[in-house]
């Protein structure tokens, strides 16, 4: 569990360390741009599977995005570039999700798919030929696209504001999983 305390305003947005902006809005189409945290970094003390790997550094990735939403459907797109040039590397993403509504509760299943270029994934998943250890071998990460189906209940009924459960299955594209560094195919979050 991952509480997240936050500002909503009518174009800004703070959800935890995640920051929105509204910049455009035609009829039913919003153009935002975004700012979030990249938590992939590591360094060669979290794990044995790390000793003698160069540090990966946590990252800043800033974007634009754009958002269509009509008779409880909502469309996103996405693209998020590493501001800091960590990684290098850029992901874009698109989701498609229904909102449904029960009195005061919301119901919305979502799915869906990124893209992240080589840099991103070479940078967090590959292993340099010096960095390694009797646990890896050299990978040269490859781009990759990864599938993600969702579930979320949402309610402004408790503690006074917004309250959300979100529930994330992610299935990650072979070319992360075929790096030494990663155990499972799937993430749940």
């Amino acid at each position: 569990p991952l509480p997240i305390l936050g500002y909503r305003g009518d174009n800004f947005r703070v959800l935890g360390p995640f920051i929105s902006y509204d910049a455009l809005q035609f009829s039913d189409i919003e153009i935002t741009l975004q700012a979030a945290p990249r938590f992939q970094g590591f360094d060669d003390s979290d794990s044995y599977i790390f000793k003698g790997m160069t540090q990966r550094k946590f990252s800043m990735d800033a974007g634009i995005g754009l958002k269509y939403e009509k008779n409880n459907w909502k469309i996103g797109l996405s693209s998020m570039f590493d501001v800091l040039k960590r990684s290098k590397g850029y992901e874009a993403k698109t989701n498609l999700s229904k909102v449904f509504r029960t009195g005061p509760v919301f119901f919305e299943p979502s799915i869906s798919i990124s893209y992240l270029d080589k840099n991103h994934v070479d940078y967090y998943y590959g292993v340099k030929a010096n960095e390694i250890n009797s646990n890896t071998y050299e990978y040269n990460g490859k781009s990759a696209i990864n599938t993600t189906i969702g579930f979320s209940i949402s309610t402004p009924i408790l503690f006074g504001g917004f309250t959300q459960l979100a529930i994330d299955y992610t299935w990650y594209d072979s070319s992360i999983t075929d790096s030494p560094l990663v155990e499972d195919n799937t993430n749940l979050g």
